[in-house]
């Protein structure tokens, strides 16, 4: 499958986006409002890959500064604690990874419909009002994107989000990098197991290095460089 200019949305267009999204991430005051929409792929990262191992995800919360957590119900240590704390980090430049690869192909209307459905099921496990709020406005414009939104206009917001997300996860970790807590991923991926700190975010530089790689061919293509 590959990625073409979306209908009505020539690559000249793009670079709005383009430059949209690089403002979006290096504007203080911008970033700090927007840099939710990473912290809920984040915590749905915990979630969704602690279903899959066994877990159950049963609250997401959300806080005015940003940040969030996910909780997650089963043993405390196991394959699937670890992997569903590991996830946390990498899920936001996976997501964008697809989401750019996706742009543009003609799989627009059921991507927002499955993001639609995700943001649904996570609404259900708000634990905070403010939680509530931020998704319920993110569920909206999903479904009204899908629903009412154009191609070229589905196509050109699934490729600012993928991008927005892919370079926003590189600020997260960057964040980590420069001030590691004792309630980092990294940090209890180190009490858990015994491999050190370092070797966890080593791993999750290596998924989001992944990640933008296999973002640049599509994205030159979109753009026509």
């Amino acid at each position: 499958m590959t990625p073409t200019a979306p209908p009505g949305a020539p690559g000249a267009a793009l670079w709005w986006v383009l430059g949209a999204v690089l403002a979006a991430v290096a504007v203080p005051p911008l970033w700090r409002r927007l840099r939710v929409l990473v912290t809920v792929v984040h915590e749905l990262g915990h979630g969704l890959v602690g279903v899959l191992f066994g877990r159950r995800f049963t609250g997401l919360v959300l806080r005015g500064d940003m940040s969030g957590h996910a909780v997650t119900v089963g043993k405390a240590g196991g394959a699937g604690r670890v992997l569903s704390t590991w996830a946390g980090y990498p899920a936001p430049a996976v997501v964008g990874a697809v989401l750019v690869r996706l742009a543009g192909s003609g799989w627009s209307p059921p991507v927002l419909g499955l993001l639609t459905v995700v943001l649904l099921g996570a609404l259900l496990r708000v634990r905070s009002l403010y939680t509530a709020a931020v998704m319920v406005a993110l569920t909206a414009g999903t479904a009204a994107l899908w629903w009412w939104g154009s191609p070229s206009l589905q196509a050109a917001v699934l490729l600012g989000l993928g991008l927005f997300l892919l370079v926003g996860a590189w600020r997260h970790l960057g964040a980590l990098l420069a001030g590691p807590s004792a309630g980092s991923d990294a940090t209890v991926l180190a009490r858990l197991t015994i491999v050190p700190r370092w070797c966890w975010t080593l791993s999750f530089a290596v998924v989001l290095a992944g990640a933008s790689w296999l973002s640049l061919g599509p994205l030159a293509r979109l753009l026509g460089v």
